[in-house]
């Protein structure tokens, strides 16, 4: 329990120890279950200042019968109002089931993910050594990893607190016509935050007939917007996903779309494919004026 509260608020075992004036190797005795009998006063001082309280009371077991309570007459007394705090539930540790090399949990307090690859390893990507194949690697791959910055571990749980919460809607009303098809990602207070827009068409009237084999319908992809913050989190995917979902489901099996950049490997990475032929891509820039 104390492991939990000190991941709710974010705090290492020598931080919980100066809030509560606790040494650090009582509070590590605890967590690790030598201490077998800590006295209250100990854990009371832990427990608040990781921001918790300890509550204390008595249950009766279910079958036990209740007993019965003798009518003596009294004055009534006015009871004081017993204030109920509700408890809220503290999460446990994700990672407890882990352990390090010398069969050491992690710090509570830190996101800890496996590493299956130096990919894994905050301390292989930056010399770039994991293009090396694994015979050449200069360092044994630990177990597990994790991060001591604290903002960037903060820019973590963020990033994974988005990832979870955010919302693909597809906007449909009487303001759009029957061919636009617009979705919409947001979050759980209303903030819009991404946004793809694309409309239907038919690709037999570009040569006045149709061929054999040539799809009645198809989509064409005018853009996917997301916002600065909100971009490498994966919502521009999970809006192409979920426009290429409900197509497929209202019959049209084909899309097409311009891109650049970044907005290729986006394409790419939600299956689309490069053609060969490539229409121009043309562009008005700012001052020069139309032609007469």
């Amino acid at each position: 329990m104390l492991r939990a509260l000190r991941r709710r608020a974010d705090l290492s075992q020598r931080e919980l120890a100066a809030r509560s004036g606790v040494p650090q190797a009582t509070l590590a005795r605890i967590e690790s279950g030598r201490a077998t009998d800590p006295r209250f006063r100990t854990v009371e001082r832990l427990v608040r200042a990781a921001g918790g309280e300890v509550a204390m009371g008595l249950a009766l077991p279910a079958s036990a019968p209740a007993a019965p309570v003798p009518q003596v007459p009294a004055a009534p007394v006015p009871a004081a109002p017993v204030p109920s705090v509700p408890a809220a539930p503290v999460s446990p540790v994700p990672h407890d089931d882990m352990r390090d090399q010398a069969g050491r949990r992690y710090p509570a307090h830190l996101d800890v993910w496996p590493v299956y690859e130096p990919r894994d390893w905050p301390g292989a990507w930056w010399a770039e050594w994991y293009r090396l194949p694994p015979e050449r690697y200069p360092l044994p791959l630990p177990p597990a990893a994790y991060e001591l910055n604290r903002r960037y571990r903060d820019n973590r749980r963020w990033c994974d607190e988005v990832r979870r919460t955010a919302r693909v809607r597809r906007v449909m009303g009487a303001d759009l016509p029957a061919t636009c098809w617009r979705f919409v990602a947001e979050l759980p207070d209303g903030e819009l935050v991404g946004e793809l827009r694309a409309h239907e068409r038919s690709p037999h009237l570009d040569y006045g007939e149709r061929y054999p084999g040539q799809p009645e319908r198809e989509m064409v992809l005018d853009g996917v917007l997301v916002a600065a913050r909100y971009r490498r989190l994966g919502l521009g995917r999970r809006l192409v996903t979920a426009l290429v979902t409900e197509m497929r489901q209202a019959g049209i099996d084909g899309a097409a779309a311009l891109a650049e950049n970044f907005g290729i490997e986006l394409l790419l990475a939600c299956g689309f494919e490069i053609e060969a032929r490539r229409p121009a891509a043309l562009r008005l820039s700012p001052g020069q004026r139309p032609f007469r």
